[in-house]
C-alpha cells in the first residue's frame, strides 16, 4: 500500500481502544451476536473501549446449562461495510471467573478458520495474529467454555501493513529493544522533547536497557529518557505496596498482548495492580491517562531516588502545592560518561482529581499525609479511593532552570484534560515529520523498517530550553577527569521580532562521525534541525569556548573525541542552511575549537598534531580530524579566508604520514614516529575501530589513498576484499572486531567509497547488502547491527542507503552534492522545506526494482540522461526527479568519474 501524506485522521474521543497501533479497527464494525442477556450486556459493547471491568462493558449471551453439563456455546461476529485487511485479532473474555470461554474459532469471510485456545479467564488478552487476510466480517465461535452467561469484554482487530492508514501506524518501535541504551526507545514523546515517557522493564543504560521487550514486568514509568538524565520514575499502584522496597517490591507483570506501542503513545496493562496505563506528551509535558479495573485504594508512586536507567537522582524536595497538584526537584548525578556533576531537575504534577492525601517516604521509613518531603532515596504516593472503570489522569512538566518556569511550560503546552486530543495533536505532528519522505514499492517489511529508522532520527536529542526560552548554561567550572564541577547560570534564548524562540538547546549524545548519517539525511528532509542543532552548538561555544561533543544539562560531557560537532556546522553551512546564527560567528567558534584550547583535544596534542600531522599514538583521532580540517578549510575558503584555507588543508592531509606502504593501510604512529601497531585487526591506536574498518574514513581524499595504495584499481580490490570477509558475519562486528563493521560509526561510508574509486557499481551492490544484513532486520533482536545505534545515526544510515542518496563526504565540500546508489522503492518523494528550499519536491524513480536488479544501467535527472555518480546540492534544493532503470548485472560504463 502507498503511504499518502494528505490524510485525514479521526479518532473516536470515547476510549483509548480507538487507539491501536496500528489502529484498532472493531468500533467500525456493525456487532451481532447468536443472544444478548440484557441490554446491559449488549453486543456493542465488545467494542467500547471498556475492558476488563466487571458489569461494564461486557457482552454476555443468554446461557443455558444442563446437570449433565451441557453449556450453550455462542458467538459474535464483527462486519465492515468494505473489506478490511488484517492480521490480528485480541479477545478479552468476561474477568468473572464464573464464566470462562476458554476456546473457540475465528471464522472469516474468505472461508478461512483460526483456531484460540487457552482464552485466559481473568479478561486479559489474548493476542491471535496470522497471515493477512482480507476479510468483510470477522465470527467468532465459542467451543469450550464453562459457565452460563458466556461472553467477551472486548474484541480488537487490528489491520495488516496493507491496510495501515498513515505513517505512525508504521513505526515498530519494538525493533531491536533486546540491545537497546536506556533511550532507544520512548513512546511518550514528541520530536526532540525535553520530556520522553515509556515504561522501563530492565534498569541499565546499555545492551537492551530501559524498555527490553524479552522482560515480563514493567519497573515503573521514567518520564526523562535523554543523554545521560533520567529521572521522576511514576508507578501507578495498590495502597497496600510498601514504596520503600524500591523497583523489585512496586514491579507489575505485562504483555504484549494488550500493549499498544507508536510515536507518541503507547497503551499497557498493569496485571498486578489491574490497571491500564497510557501515555503521549507535548514537548515539556508528560500526560497519562489511568483506568482501574477493581475497586481499590490506588497510589501513584512517584519516585524522586535511585538509579533510573543512565544515572542517578538524589536530593530530592517535594511539596503539596493542593489536592490536585505537587511540586519538587530533584539532582541528577552519578552518570556514567561524565559531564556536570550534578544536574537540578525541576518538576510539576498535577491530576485531573483530588487525592484523599499525600504520602512518601525517604530512605527505609514510610510517611502519611504529608505536605512536603526532603532526601535521597525519596518519593511521594498520592492516595486515591476508586472504583472499578474509573479514570485518573496526571501530568508531569519539566524544566532544568525552576519550578515557575516548569509550571509556565505547563500551563504553555498542556492546559487542557482531553488526553485523546494531545495524543491526536502528537500524532499529527510525528506524521508530519515523518511524512517529508514519502516511499512507495518495497515489501512491507522494508517500509516499516524506513519509518522505524526515521522514528529514531527524529526521536533522540532533547530540548533543554523552557518555552519562554530560559535554559541552563552549565559550561563553566573545574574539569574533573570527563566530569565537570559546573557553575550554573541561567540564559535565555534571543528572540526573533515576532518574540519567536531563534532556536533552541539540546541535551545531545555526541555527534561523532554523523557527517555519515544524520548531517546528510537531516539535510534532504528536515533542515531546520541541522540550523537548529548548529545554532545550539555554537551558543554552547558561546558561552564556554568549547563546542560539546555530547552536551548534558547545558554543560560538557567529553563524550567520544575530537570536535565531531565541527561536521555539522560546516555542513549546514556549505548546503546554506545556517540561518539562526552568523557565520562568520559560526566560523569563529569552529576555527577556535580545532586549535590550542579547544574540543579537539589537549592543547599538547593539537600542539603535536600541527606540527607533524598526526595524533600521537591514536589514528583514528587522526582520521577524525583531518576530516574536520578539510571541513573547517571548505567554509574558511567560502568565506574568504585565504590564510586559514591553506593551514586547515594543508593540515587535513596529515593521515598520509600514518600510511603503511607494505600493508596499503593507515596505522598508529607514536611521537617518534614508529607505527605501534603492525596488525590491522587490531583496535589499538584506534577508536572502537581498526585498520581494515577506518582506513577509508579519510573521505575528503578517496583520489589522495588510491594514489597511495597504487591506484583505483588496487584500493577496489582491497576494500572488495574487506567487505567478502565480512559478510559471513552480515557486517556487523563488535568494537575493533572484523574487515567491516556496520554497527559502529567508523566504517559507515566504506560501501560508497567505490563511488569515488571509479567502480560505482561495487558501492550498488554491497550498499545493498549491508542494507539487507546488517539493517534489514524487524525483530526485537535486530535492526541496527546489536551495537550502537547512537539516537538514530545507524538509522539514519539505514535510510540512505534505502532511498539511494549519500555523501561519503558529509557534505562538507565545497560544492556539497549526493552520491547516487539504487534505492530498495520503487519511488521516493522527499518534500522540501520551502523555508530552505526553492523547490517542492525532490522525487527518485526506479524501473525493473527488485532484490537482484540492484545495478544502475542508466539515470536522467530532470528528464536528461545522467552519467555521473553524484549530483549537486544545489540541483537538489531546486527540486527534482532523478530516474534510476536498474537490471542484474553490474554497467561498468555508467558513473565511472575520474
Amino acid at each position: 500500500m502507498t503511504l499518502k501524506f494528505n490524510f485525514l485522521i479521526l479518532f473516536c474521543l470515547l476510549s483509548f481502544a480507538a487507539f491501536a497501533g496500528p489502529d484498532n479497527i472493531a468500533g467500525k464494525a456493525k456487532v451481532t451476536a447468536s443472544s444478548v442477556l440484557d441490554q446491559h450486556y449488549n453486543a456493542d459493547n465488545v467494542t467500547d473501549g471498556i475492558i476488563g471491568v466487571a458489569g461494564n462493558g461486557e457482552w454476555a449471551c443468554k446461557g443455558k446449562t444442563a446437570y449433565w453439563g451441557y453449556v450453550r456455546f455462542p458467538w459474535i461476529q464483527l462486519t465492515w461495510d468494505k473489506p478490511q485487511m488484517v492480521g490480528k485479532v485480541v479477545l478479552y473474555d468476561r474477568p468473572s471467573e464464573k464464566e470462562h470461554i476458554a476456546g473457540g474459532k475465528l471464522l472469516f469471510s474468505d472461508g478461512s478458520v483460526v483456531w484460540v485456545n487457552q482464552i485466559p479467564n481473568d479478561g486479559t488478552a489474548k493476542a491471535v495474529s496470522f497471515k493477512a487476510k482480507k476479510t468483510k466480517w470477522i465470527k467468532f465461535i465459542v467451543t469450550d467454555g464453562t459457565g452460563k452467561n458466556l461472553g467477551l469484554s472486548e474484541i480488537e482487530v487490528f489491520p495488516s501493513p496493507e491496510q495501515y492508514k498513515d505513517y505512525v501506524s508504521t513505526v515498530d518501535p519494538y525493533i531491536e529493544t533486546d540491545r537497546g541504551r536506556y533511550f532507544f526507545f520512548i513512546t511518550g514523546a514528541r520530536p526532540f522533547g525535553m520530556v520522553g515517557a515509556a515504561p522501563m522493564t530492565r534498569n541499565k543504560n546499555q545492551s537492551g536497557g530501559g524498555y527490553n521487550y524479552n522482560e515480563t514486568e514493567i519497573l515503573g514509568f521514567p518520564q526523562i529518557h535523554t543523554w545521560m538524565i533520567s529521572g521522576i520514575d511514576i508507578m501507578p499502584t495498590s495502597s497496600d505496596i510498601d514504596p520503600t522496597l524500591g523497583e523489585q517490591g512496586w514491579k507489575s507483570k505485562f504483555s504484549h498482548d494488550d500493549e499498544i506501542v507508536q510515536p507518541g503513545y503507547q497503551r499497557v496493562y498493569l496485571r498486578k495492580y489491574h490497571t491500564w496505563v497510557e501515555l503521549t506528551a507535548t514537548d515539556r509535558v508528560t500526560f497519562h491517562r489511568f483506568r482501574f479495573t477493581k475497586d481499590m485504594k490506588a497510589k501513584i508512586l512517584t519516585s524522586l531516588g535511585g538509579y533510573v536507567g543512565n544515572s542517578r537522582m538524589v536530593n530530592a524536595s517535594v511539596k503539596e502545592v493542593s489536592k490536585k497538584e505537587f511540586e519538587g526537584s530533584f539532582t541528577s548525578t552519578d552518570r556514567l560518561w561524565g559531564g556536570p556533576k550534578n544536574v537540578q531537575v525541576y518538576f510539576v504534577a498535577r491530576f485531573d482529581k483530588p487525592f484523599e492525601q499525600l504520602d512518601g517516604w525517604q530512605g527505609k521509613k514510610n510517611y502519611s499525609d504529608i505536605t512536603e518531603i526532603k532526601g535521597d532515596s525519596a518519593g511521594v504516593s498520592p492516595v486515591f479511593d476508586v472504583k472499578a472503570g474509573d479514570q485518573l489522569q496526571m501530568k508531569i512538566a519539566v524544566s532544568y532552570t525552576s519550578i515557575e518556569n516548569a509550571r509556565k511550560n505547563l500551563e504553555a503546552e498542556c492546559t487542557t484534560w482531553n488526553f485523546d486530543q494531545v495524543r491526536n495533536e502528537t500524532r499529527t505532528i510525528w506524521n508530519n515529520l515523518l511524512g517529508r519522505i514519502q516511499v512507495e514499492g518495497g515489501t512491507n517489511k522494508q517500509r516499516i523498517k524506513f519509518y522505524t529508522d526515521l522514528w529514531h532520527v527524529l526521536l533522540g536529542r532533547q530540548k533543554i530550553n523552557d518555552v519562554n526560552g530560559d535554559y541552563p548554561d552549565r559550561t563553566t567550572g573545574v574539569r574533573d577527569g570527563n566530569f565537570t564541577d559546573a557553575v550554573l547560570k541561567i540564559r535565555t534564548l534571543p528572540k526573533d521580532s515576532n518574540g519567536h524562540l531563534k532556536y533552541n538547546m539540546y541535551n545531545t549524545d555526541a555527534l561523532w562521525l554523523t557527517q555519515w548519517n544524520v548531517n546528510i539525511l537531516w539535510g534532504l528532509a528536515w533542515p531546520e534541525i541541522m540550523d537548529d542543532l548548529s545554532a545550539s552548538m555554537i551558543q554552547y561555544a558561546e558561552n564556554g569556548y568549547l563546542i560539546p561533543r555530547g552536551p548534558c544539562g547545558g554543560g560538557y560531557s567529553y563524550i567520544m573525541t575530537s570536535c565531531p560537532a565541527t561536521n555539522l556546522i560546516v555542513s549546514t553551512y556549505m548546503k546554506g542552511l545556517l540561518t539562526k546564527v552568523d557565520a562568520n560567528l559560526a566560523y569563529k567558534m569552529v576555527k577556535q575549537n580545532a586549535l590550542p584550547g579547544g574540543m579537539l583535544g589537549s592543547k599538547d596534542d593539537i600542539k603535536f598534531y600541527t606540527k607533524n600531522g598526526y595524533w600521537p599514538n591514536n589514528a583514528g583521532i587522526t582520521v577524525e580530524a583531518t576530516f574536520q580540517d578539510f571541513a573547517i578549510a571548505q567554509m574558511a575558503k567560502k568565506l574568504g579566508k585565504k590564510k586559514d584555507y591553506n593551514f586547515f588543508i594543508h593540515r587535513s592531509e596529515g593521515w598520509k604520514k600514518l600510511f603503511d606502504p607494505r600493508q596499503k593501510l593507515l596505522f598508529p604512529k607514536d611521537k617518534d614516529g614508529n607505527f605501534t601497531s603492525h596488525d590491522p585487526l587490531s583496535g589499538a591506536g584506534w577508536v572502537e575501530a581498526n585498520s581494515w574498518q577506518a582506513t577509508w574514513g579519510v573521505s575528503q581524499d578517496i583520489p589522495g589513498l588510491a594514489k597511495l595504495m597504487g591506484g583505483n584499481d588496487t584500493l577496489c580490490a582491497k576494500l572488495n576484499h574487506a567487505f567478502e570477509m565480512a559478510e559471513p558475519s552480515d557486517f556487523v562486528f563488535a568494537y575493533n572486531k572484523g574487515y567491516i563493521s556496520y554497527a559502529n560509526q567508523p566504517g559507515l561510508s566504506d560501501a560508497h567509497v567505490f563511488n569515488y574509486a571509479g567502480k560505482p557499481w561495487l558501492t550498488q551492490y554491497w550498499v545493498r547488502k549491508v542494507k539487507e544484513k546488517a539493517y534489514g532486520g524487524t525483530t526485537p533482536d535486530l535492526g541496527y547491527g546489536g551495537q550502537d545505534e547512537d539516537q538514530g545515526q545507524m538509522g539514519g544510515l539505514s535510510v540512505l542507503m534505502a532511498i539511494g542518496l549519500f555523501n561519503i563526504q558529509g557534505n562538507v565540500n565545497a560544492d556539497p552534492v549526493y552520491d547516487i546508489t539504487s534505492p530498495i522503492f520503487d519511488k521516493v518523494t522527499i518534500r522540501l522545506n520551502p523555508k530552505y528550499y526553492k523547490g517542492k519536491s525532490f522525487v527518485i524513480t526506479t524501473e525493473n526494482n527488485s532484490r537482484e536488479n540492484m545495478y544502475i544501467q542508466k539515470a536522467f535527472l530532470n528528464g536528461k540522461a545522467w552519467n555521473k555518480p553524484w549530483f549537486s546540492h544545489e540541483l537538489f534544493e531546486k527540486g527534482g526527479t532523478l530516474k534510476l532503470i536498474l537490471g542484474d548485472q553490474p554497467n561498468k560504463k555508467w558513473g565511472v568519474v575520474n
